[in-house]
Order: C-alpha cells, then structure tokens, then sequence
C-alpha cells in the first residue's frame, strides 16, 4: 500500500523539520518527506492534511491499561482504542495489574493480547519488587528479555532506599531505566488535596509537597551513586523542578515527566468537591503549575504523560475520602495542552510535539517519535482549529473520570496512523 499524506505542515523534531511538506508511506514506513506541491506519484492513495500538522506518532510513557485483572476499568482493547482516538501511536504500561507484571509471563501475556486485542503499540513496563511490595526485587534480566523497557512500582513508591539502591545497580546491568514513583507514604498517609490554603479551607487532609520532594531527592542521589538511567514520574512541585535542574547540571542521567492534568489545573478546582479532581500526586499550587510549565519549556522536565488512570463510576461516585485517585487521559491529552499551553504561547508547537514524541521515545530506548526515512510509519494529523467540547459519554476508553467535561478545546488528532495503518480517521475509529 503506497499513501500520500498530502499538504500539511510536517513538524518532527527529531529531524529538525517544520515546513509544508507531503509524506510518502509504502509497506508501513516512511518512505520520503517530499517539498510541499511536488505532485502525488502514480499509483497512491492521497490523504489531505490541508491546513493540518503532520507530526510522528504520539507517544505516552505512563498509561494504566488495567489487564491482566482490572478489566471493570479499562482493558487493552478499549485502551488502546482509547489513545488511537488521543493520537497516540504507543504507550508505555504500568505494572500495577492483578497479578502485578512482575515476572516474565506477565509480560509477554500483554505483549500477546496488545497483539491480538490492541490497535497501537503497547510497551510493557515491568514492576522493580514482588507484587511491588518493596521487599524482594524482580528477575530484571527475564522482564528485559520478555519485552520489558522499564521497571517502576507506580502507584506505590519503593520506600526502602537500600532496595531502590539494588534495583538502581540492577537496572544499570540490564540497561533499562528506574521509573520512579516519588512518595513517601509517612508523609502523605490518608492525604487527600494538596496541603495548603485549599486543604485548610476544605477540611480534606493535605498532602504536602515534601512528601514527593524527599524521594525526588533520595532518588537523586542514589542515581548519582548508581549511576543509573532514571525516570521521574508525574513531577508535581517547584521544589522538585529545582531538584531536577541542579541534578542536571550535575551531569546526572535523569529525565521527569509531567500530566497535562498538572500543567493546567490547581488545587483551587477541589472548592466544588468532585472526585474528578482527585488525583495521586494531587493537583497543587498555582506556583507550582507555573514552575511546571517553565521546567517544561526549558527541558528541566522532557517529556508530557497523561498517567490516564481509569475507574469506575462507583469508585469515583462517592465520599471523597474513599474515592480511588486518578484522572482518564488519553482522549484530551493533546488538545488540552494545545489549548492551554501553546495557544496560550507558554509553548511552541514544536516544544509540544518534542515533549511527546522523540523525547519519550529516547526514555525507554524505541526506535519511534520520528518520521525519518525508513522508520514505521507511526504518524498523527492534527487540526489546530478544531474545536470541540469534552464529553465523557463519548469517550472510548471505560473511564469517565475527567475533569474537563464540557470544556471547549482545540487541537484535536483527526487521523493516527499505526505503522502506515489508518486507525482513526476524522475523529472515528477505523478499528
């Protein structure tokens, strides 16, 4: 199957290209980028991306799938159907199933049921202990080779700094990175909101800043004594920014990632008391939120994750205190940072497309988030006029827990292509 996606502007950061361009898919790859107006060769079917971008597959490293065991919520097929519709390309899956991905079966039962149930790529992510319990570490080496690119016990943090130690030696020999989840449950135990004028006002237990910035900062230091690859999941405070900033001009083989969620809401959105608010670590300062988008634009934080983490009406639909955390992501990810950030002018559209696509790509070492020649064709189109209102019913994904229904966004993905395959087109599955 040849294909001409004709007449948008192509950004790929990668190459270095942002120019009104045609690209020309044969056999599922790349086959060229040609100039703009260069006439469709013979034989090919043309896709008109008039007035759109063309950009590589979106890519998100932090994504709750939910199968094997937590079906009820999300399971690959809707998820990955899901992130088809959010311009995604790839994800990257949390190991937090039931069992745990936390042995080599696990593993490549993803691997096997992405291939047969899924529609884009599906990267596994290995848990770093036992049932990411925090006391005894996995066979690292059998994760890697059942297909594993990361370990991280997401959704729990690995309290013992000895154990984060060994896993941080381990992973170094197995050449994967620590994707680590910063908590210290001492200090956030039954915390609800972020701690503060909000948490106060409320009546909902705080949890403070600290409690993620003294594990960023323990991590920190035993990368630099391990000299590990690390990965800094969902960064949430000021303080960790400056935590990351200094590590990097240390030299240290870190990387942090950032939700849309946190770039764009506060802890003020928890006055009207929803439970759609409520997210794990939780929607802090307006400070915070500022500091976030500059870390992003100036490369303290590289890449952008949703951390969609879907549940069920009845897990979100009662008291707060007893509401499961986690925002569902996929589906708005993309316009809502346009929205809120690039049409706002706190980023470039090259920023964005970098901070998912080639930079989350080099976090877990895949050969994607680029349209060079040869390379899969993983591609999305976006219309940057396309505006739409939000609206949960219609999602695809199982989860219904966002905090953006009905609000009008624009930017919307109108086609992903996996592997020169139309997936969705004109915001409809073809899956």
């Amino acid at each position: 199957m040849r294909l001409l996606i004709k007449g948008g502007t192509v950004i790929d950061p990668a190459n270095k290209i942002n120019q009104a361009a045609d690209v020309l898919v044969e056999d599922g790859k790349i086959k060229a980028v040609l100039p703009g107006g260069a006439g469709a060769p013979a034989d090919v079917e043309v896709l008109d991306a008039s007035g759109r971008l063309v950009v590589p597959g979106l890519i998100d490293l932090h994504v709750h799938l939910r199968e094997p065991g937590f079906e009820r919520k999300e399971d690959i097929a809707s998820g990955t159907r899901a992130a088809a519709m959010g311009g995604f390309t790839s994800v990257a899956c949390m190991p937090n199933t039931n069992p745990v991905a936390d042995t080599r079966s696990v593993i490549e039962y993803i691997r096997t049921r992405a291939l047969k149930t899924g529609v884009i790529n599906v990267f596994p992510i290995g848990a770093i202990t036992r049932s990411s319990e925090g006391r005894e570490l996995v066979e690292m080496g059998d994760l890697r080779d059942g297909g594993a690119v990361a370990f991280s016990d997401d959704g729990r943090p690995v309290s013992s700094a000895q154990m984060m130690r060994l896993a941080m030696e381990y992973s170094k020999i197995v050449n994967l990175p620590i994707i680590s989840h910063c908590e210290d449950l001492t200090l956030s135990e039954d915390g609800l909101i972020n701690e503060g004028y909000w948490s106060m006002l409320l009546g909902l237990r705080g949890i403070p800043a600290a409690a993620e910035e003294v594990m960023v900062a323990r991590d920190l230091i035993l990368a630099e004594m391990t000299g590990c690859r690390l990965h800094l999941a969902h960064i949430s405070t000021e303080g960790s920014v400056r935590l990351i900033e200094a590590a990097k001009g240390r030299g240290l083989a870190v990387t942090a990632e950032v939700t849309p969620h946190h770039l764009t809401l506060t802890d003020a959105v928890n006055a009207n008391y929803s439970t759609n608010n409520k997210v794990n670590p939780p929607l802090r300062s307006e400070e915070d939120r500022l500091s976030l988008i500059r870390a992003l634009r100036d490369g303290v934080i590289d890449i952008i994750a949703t951390d969609h983490a879907p549940h069920t009406r009845e897990e979100k639909d009662c008291e707060y205190d007893l509401a499961f955390f986690g925002i569902t992501g996929l589906e708005t990810a993309l316009p809502l940072v346009w929205t809120e950030l690039v049409e706002k002018q706190a980023l470039t559209p090259e920023q964005l497309i970098a901070a998912m696509t080639v930079k989350p790509a080099g976090v877990i070492g895949i050969d994607r988030g680029n349209l060079t020649v040869g390379a899969d064709a993983d591609i999305t189109i976006i219309d940057p006029g396309l505006e739409l209102t939000v609206n949960a019913e219609e999602f695809v994904s199982k989860g219904r827990n966002t905090p953006f229904g009905g609000m009008k966004l624009r930017g919307w993905p109108v086609a992903t292509l996996v592997g020169g395959r139309l997936v969705m087109r004109e915001r409809k599955l073809l899956a």
